[in-house]
């Protein structure tokens, strides 16, 4: 019998220890930031393209073998372009949320979900996932460093892999690789 208890309370420590590893994202202190750059002849003449986007929801692993879930809607991503006029982000912003890019009204899930985590030195990872967006499904790399209990990092993914024509005018468009940062503090 006290075998039994020993072994019932062994188990729910684990697993408890275990649970005590996974933390959920902190949406109100996280970031996401896209860069997308421009190409062509004419290139000189537009403008590079920020836009932010907010962090839905999402669980980390901290344990031994690191994991992570992100999930972001489209709808929400906003065009925050500085230089330029509010008319011309939101040309920009109705561009990416509409049907030549994201096609948010009939995908709006953006997620991340870590597949393997690697050691990339003290306190760095490189992981590999899945990133899904406009409905199809591609494997990404991130590098990423925790410091002060924050991880931060950039992946940088090609829009091409997820069926998107980078848009553009004639001489200028947006280049196909596209820079994604990101800033993530964990719940306690």
């Amino acid at each position: 019998m006290r075998r039994t208890v020993f072994l019932a309370t062994g188990s729910l420590v684990c697993v408890l220890g275990v649970s005590a590893q996974q933390h959920s994202i902190d949406t109100q202190k996280s970031t996401l930031t896209i860069h997308v750059g421009k190409t062509g002849i004419f290139s000189g003449l537009g403008h590079e393209h920020v836009v932010s986007a907010p962090i839905h929801s999402g669980m980390a692993d901290t344990s031994s073998h690191p994991a992570v879930e992100i999930h972001v809607d489209a709808r929400a991503l906003r065009v925050i372009d500085k230089d330029d006029s509010e008319k011309d982000r939101a040309e920009v912003q109705q561009t990416m949320l509409g049907r030549e890019v994201l096609e948010s009204g009939g995908h709006q899930d953006i997620v991340f979900k870590s597949t393997g985590a690697e050691p990339a030195g003290e306190r760095r990872w490189t992981l590999r996932g899945n990133l899904t967006l406009r409905g199809q499904t591609r494997p990404v790399e991130v590098q990423v460093t925790l410091k002060d209990g924050r991880y931060t990092g950039e992946a940088i993914v090609k829009q091409t892999d997820f069926g998107i024509k980078p848009p553009g005018k004639a001489g200028i468009r947006a280049k196909d690789e596209v820079r994604i940062e990101f800033d993530v503090r964990l719940l306690s």
